[in-house]
Formats: C-alpha cells, sequence, structure tokens
C-alpha cells in the first residue's frame, strides 16, 4: 500500500468531493447532509501512537473534564516534555501513576502500550501512514484495554481516514434509524450492507449519523 499524503486538514480524502459522492450513490442519506450542512470532522494533530492510544485509553469510561484533569497530571510528571515516551511510562512505578488518578486498570493498560509499542506491536506513526485500516486495527486491539471502537475512533478522528464504519456505535446505530425510517434500532450486517454503496467516505456518512441525532 502506498504512502497517504495528509492533506492540511489532517484528513486523507476531500470532504466536498465525499459528499457528492454520498449524496449521488445514496439520495436519503444525501438529504440528511443537506440538512446538517457542511462537514465538520477536523483530526486532532497527531504526534506520535503511542500518545494517541494512550490519550484514548485514560479517557475511557470518564467524563472529558475529569479525563483532561487527569491526563495533566500524568504528564506533569514528566515535564518539561510534553508527553511521557512508551520508556518513560514503563520507567515510572505503577503506584505513582495510580496516585495521579489512574485507575488501576488504566494503569496496566498503558503500561501493556508502551511495550508494545516497543516490540513495534504498535507500529510507529511514521509506518501507520502507509498501512491499511484493517491491519492498523489488528494491531492496536492488542493493547489491553483497547477494543475495535476505540480503534475505529483513533482512525476516524486522528489518523482522519475515509472509510470507517463503527458498526457497534450507539451514535450511528440511532442515527441511522432516524435518517431511514426505522422505529428500531438497526443491526450491524443492516448498516453494513446499506454502507456498501457509501465507499470509500464510510466515515463521512457515520460523521452525518452522528449529527442526526442532534436535529
Amino acid at each position: 500500500m502506498t504512502a497517504r499524503p495528509l492533506a492540511m486538514s489532517g484528513l486523507d480524502y476531500d470532504p466536498a468531493l465525499a459528499c457528492r459522492h454520498l449524496a449521488e450513490s445514496d439520495p436519503t442519506l444525501g438529504g440528511l447532509i443537506a440538512r446538517v450542512g457542511p462537514f465538520g470532522l477536523r483530526p486532532r494533530p497527531t504526534q506520535s501512537l503511542f500518545a494517541a492510544v494512550a490519550r484514548a485509553i485514560v479517557y475511557q469510561q470518564l467524563s472529558g473534564t475529569a479525563a483532561g484533569t487527569i491526563l495533566g497530571r500524568v504528564r506533569a510528571i514528566y515535564f518539561p516534555k510534553r508527553f511521557p515516551t512508551p520508556r518513560d511510562i514503563l520507567a515510572t512505578p505503577p503506584e505513582r501513576l495510580r496516585a495521579v488518578g489512574l485507575s488501576t486498570a488504566k494503569t496496566v493498560a498503558l503500561r501493556d502500550l508502551a511495550e508494545r509499542c516497543l516490540d513495534r506491536t504498535v507500529p510507529p506513526l511514521s509506518r501507520v501512514r502507509s498501512m491499511a485500516d484493517e491491519d492498523i486495527i489488528e494491531r492496536l486491539i492488542q493493547v489491553r484495554g483497547v477494543g475495535r471502537w476505540t480503534a475505529e475512533m483513533l482512525l476516524m478522528f486522528r489518523l482522519g481516514r475515509g472509510d470507517v464504519l463503527p458498526v457497534s456505535d450507539l451514535g450511528i446505530r440511532k442515527g441511522f434509524a432516524l435518517t431511514f425510517g426505522s422505529r428500531r434500532l438497526p443491526a450491524a450486517v443492516t448498516i453494513t450492507r446499506r454502507a456498501e454503496r457509501w465507499r470509500p467516505y464510510r466515515s463521512v456518512a457515520c460523521w452525518y449519523l452522528w449529527r442526526a441525532c442532534d436535529l
């Protein structure tokens, strides 16, 4: 697979082209796009995959405010570095990480992530940018505490990938039901079949399905 040149927006696709494709291939989805308006997903700049996954682990099952506070305390341990390296995490006694608010499970997960970054199970960002989505997911879910949904969110919101379909996401299931007139939440296979016509811009379709829940 050839390297993916990321646009200045952090996306590896053209949102305008994606929206035109989706509207033409699925007029019902096109109606949703027209109601919601311009596409607004802007990936957060990522300097290392370790940092991105570490943040995701810290934020799991916490409010943004609480998780941000804990992450700030973790980063303060390593000041003046902006973010610890895998070796920094492994050199830190687990009790010190727990003392700043990390749970035992998240401390174990961070250390496992650090080990898997060092042994290249989780590859460096320079390598990730030339890898297929499923290959990245397969690597990431080997980390303790990282499931497929977390990996898919990283692909969409950190790496700017355009063809991700997190069918287990509750917001996407609700948005799909609202958009396509279903009284029940759709099964994963229902979304997957419909989404074949959205390729290669399923991430964009999903962003609009999330927005459908706010209309």
